[in-house]
């Protein structure tokens, strides 16, 4: 239904120009500054969706336009529902890669609602109500995707304002889809009138607004991970692991130097600190209290291998040192600089790994075991995270350790 309120339509007008002018600034922002990161490519391409989404729900455009002229804007528009799930995933997720599947859904979603508005809606054929049901339940669907996405890895989340910031993305991203849905649901032509249409831009423009403001203020590196990331855990000869001695900077692949030049001492049973996947953001001033907690970490993942619970969680480890969660969350990203728990917890883990498989008394050991003894609840991500920071499968690298011993 069109507005027939001039006040009512200057105002829908205006909202409507805000918000595009908005999010075409964040997909140039994004793609400016991120051109290869799969999450920014993500955001862009959502961004862009939105703004064609923006302009296509124009009560006017719903109304006078033939149905062939909207449906690939609502093609798009339903299409922006997959869109926001892996928008969602890959901005939880700093080792996220698009995959067919997440094309595929697209493209199927899509092409749904592109048919049901060209050609099934009103056609009075059989499977008309059910294919405009799918397209009516697919945006409730990937929301409640996208919230399980950020259930499933907010909490290993590292960086304080970007899980404030990704919480907000998803929060009132899906609670707005969700919202919409109801509204549109009474619509017979999946269309909102012009009071309710005026509406939906304006929560859809806050939404997009508080992102923007956010986004600006936060560094780069807060928000996604760096461009060519350090990997998780040091590049040494796994048969003689350095662990920093009380008082002394914790080792890298750089300072792998002897202990009278770095204060490092050389040992074969316990693993470093895994080299940070980012650098760690500056500290004002050293914390009495922070360096007793960082010494207690140290002591818990290299002489206890804490990292051997398979089970082991922030919320666990924080307990296991009496720190609140927020002080451990802070410790491991500002000071030892990563920005995923779970990748520091693994850092550990594949450090005794790569031991135990160069180790030539251990040669007849099976894999799996290496692996569950080393905290790995299975083989699968044991593998997968092997051959992500060694670029070879477990055996490919025992096989190439033990041919050079």
């Amino acid at each position: 239904m069109p507005l027939s309120d001039p006040a009512l339509l200057l105002l829908d007008a205006a909202l409507r120009g805000v918000l595009t002018a908005l999010l075409l600034l964040l997909a140039l922002v994004l793609g400016r500054d991120r051109p290869r990161l799969p999450a920014a490519r993500v955001g862009v391409a959502l961004a862009l969706g939105l703004a064609l989404q923006v302009a296509g729900s124009t009560p006017s455009f719903e109304a006078w336009a033939p149905r062939l002229w909207q449906a690939p804007l609502v093609a798009v528009a339903a299409g922006n529902a997959v869109l926001f799930w892996v928008f969602a995933r890959a901005l939880f997720d700093d080792d996220f890669a698009p995959r067919p599947l997440h094309a595929v859904a697209w493209a199927a979603v899509a092409l749904l609602a592109g048919a049901n508005c060209a050609v099934l809606v009103g056609s009075g054929l059989a499977i008309a109500p059910l294919t405009l049901g799918l397209q009516r339940a697919a945006p409730l669907v990937f929301a409640l995707l996208a919230m399980a996405a950020a259930a499933a890895r907010w909490r290993a989340d590292l960086v304080e304002r970007r899980r404030r910031l990704r919480a907000f993305i998803v929060g009132a991203g899906a609670l707005y889809s969700i919202a919409m849905i109801g509204a549109r649901w009474q619509s017979p032509r999946w269309q909102l009138s012009g009071t309710m249409a005026t509406l939906d831009v304006a929560l859809l423009l806050a939404i997009v607004a508080v992102v923007a403001w956010r986004m600006l203020r936060l560094a780069g590196s807060d928000l996604f991970p760096a461009a060519t990331p350090v990997p998780a855990w040091p590049a040494m000869e796994p048969a003689a692991v350095l662990v920093p001695v009380a008082g002394a900077e914790p080792a890298t692949v750089s300072e792998a130097v002897p202990r009278s030049e770095a204060g490092v001492e050389r040992t074969e049973s316990a693993p470093a600190d895994p080299a940070p996947a980012a650098s760690p953001e500056p500290t004002p001033e050293v914390d009495p209290a922070e360096d007793r907690l960082a010494d207690a970490l140290h002591r818990l993942m290299t002489a206890e291998r804490a990292y051997r619970d398979e089970d082991l969680g922030i919320a666990q480890l924080a307990a296991r040192l009496a720190v609140p969660e927020y002080r451990l969350r802070r410790l491991i990203n500002q000071r030892l600089g990563h920005r995923n728990f779970n990748a520091y917890i693994n850092g550990f883990r594949l450090q005794e790994a790569l031991a135990a498989l160069a180790d030539p008394t251990k040669r007849e050991r099976p894999v799996l075991s290496i692996a569950l003894e080393a905290g790995f609840q299975s083989i699968g991500p044991f593998n997968r995270a092997f051959k992500a920071a060694t670029g070879l499968t477990p055996t490919e690298f025992r096989r190439q350790k033990l041919a050079d011993s």
